[in-house]
């Protein structure tokens, strides 16, 4: 076995859910590469202290450069604030470190070609953070439709709808502000993602994007949000498939709205992500008086299912995704092979976003790699 050290750039909701995964993967999996809780950073010197303390890291910094020139630091995870990212990318592929970064990998396509640009030129394992994708369920769709059992898709209906800033006197924060905290630069990106692995790439868009509360309160009185609420578009896939997806942080009712309705020739898939354990399967060639969707409950013969609990139907959850995530990052460090999604496949999600604020602005069908 051979010991990894690991650095974790952000201590918030996602630094603390990568340091928990780096912690438990090795047990999890077995993974031939063991992470070893190096060095954790954020924004003060007390708060790394304290962070590194609760999360187990041997230290802490308030700097994120000596964290990426730490010799101690083998292999850099990227959870801190959008703006943050190109800049601690670019250093750390410069150093020969691999880099597990969360989305969106830029904030922009500009940024995100030259974060694809230096981690390609460096030969180092990349990865962008698109923990939905990897539940059970979502795994076993990808089979399905790689297998063919749905036959050629013809339509792929997906939202990633929350309510989080649904009530309009929620007061303004750091999510109200700048686009890469918008729905469409926050919730799109896992939902974009979804549907480029399960559709394949698309080819051309049409969108709308909206503010639906255009102001908060805040200490100072009202302020301007700066950035969308919601965001839709209707697509053509490369392969003439039709799709049409929606993101919204304003939708009253939904708390973790990731789902996806996927039609093909053969039959149908469904899934809910607040429901997360269980796909359901429409096959076209079943007998009359027997069709209809059946549910299917992961469980141990599924992807990923059993390293985390020998009981079908018991279910896995969030923090399982992220630790999926991390036993996939380590994988790619110990073969030197690429593993999915790389930074090319997070930066073709921002080229997707930046074609539907183009748009969007002009009001008119955008060729995405054009963008």
């Amino acid at each position: 076995m051979t010991q990894i050290g690991i650095g974790v750039i952000g201590a918030g909701y996602m630094g603390k859910a990568h340091s928990v995964a780096m912690a438990a993967v090795a047990a999890v999996f077995d993974t031939a590469l063991r992470p070893v809780l190096e060095m954790i950073c954020t924004t003060t010197e007390a708060g790394a202290a304290e962070r590194a303390r609760q999360f187990g890291f041997a230290r802490a910094t308030a700097d994120w450069r000596l964290l990426v020139d730490d010799p101690k630091v083998q292999a850099v995870v990227i959870a801190s604030p959008q703006h943050t990212h190109m800049d601690i990318a670019l250093v750390a592929l410069a150093r020969g470190k691999p880099v597990f970064c969360e989305k969106p990998l830029g904030l922009n396509v500009a940024q995100s070609r030259a974060m694809v640009a230096a981690a390609e030129a460096s030969g180092c394992a990349n990865m962008t953070g698109f923990n939905y994708i990897r539940t059970p369920a979502s795994q076993l769709a990808r089979q399905i439709i790689a297998a063919g059992e749905i036959g050629e898709i013809t339509y792929f209906r997906g939202e990633h709808t929350e309510d989080f800033l649904s009530d309009p006197n929620e007061p303004a924060n750091w999510r109200t502000e700048g686009l890469a905290s918008g729905a469409m630069g926050d919730l799109a990106p896992h939902m974009i993602n979804a549907a480029l692995a399960l559709a394949g790439p698309i080819d051309s868009l049409i969108a709308d994007i909206a503010t639906v509360h255009k102001t908060r309160p805040s200490p100072h009185g009202a302020v301007a949000v700066t950035n969308d609420d919601q965001g839709q578009f209707i697509c053509r896939f490369a392969n003439g498939a039709m799709g049409a997806l929606f993101f919204s942080r304003t939708a009253k009712g939904r708390k973790m709205g990731y789902a996806y309705d996927i039609y093909g020739t053969k039959g149908s898939l469904r899934f809910d992500q607040e429901d997360q354990n269980a796909l359901w399967l429409y096959k076209g060639d079943a007998k009359a008086d027997r069709q209809g969707f059946t549910k299917i409950l992961t469980g141990p013969d599924h992807p990923d299912f059993k390293a985390f609990c020998l009981g079908a139907g018991h279910g896995t959850g969030y923090q399982d995704q992220i630790i999926i995530e991390a036993r996939d990052f380590l994988q790619a460090i110990a073969t030197r092979q690429p593993v999915w999604p790389t930074f090319r496949d997070g930066m073709l999600v921002n080229q997707v976003i930046e074609a539907a604020r183009q748009s969007h602005a002009g009001r008119r069908w955008v060729d995405v790699r054009e963008v």
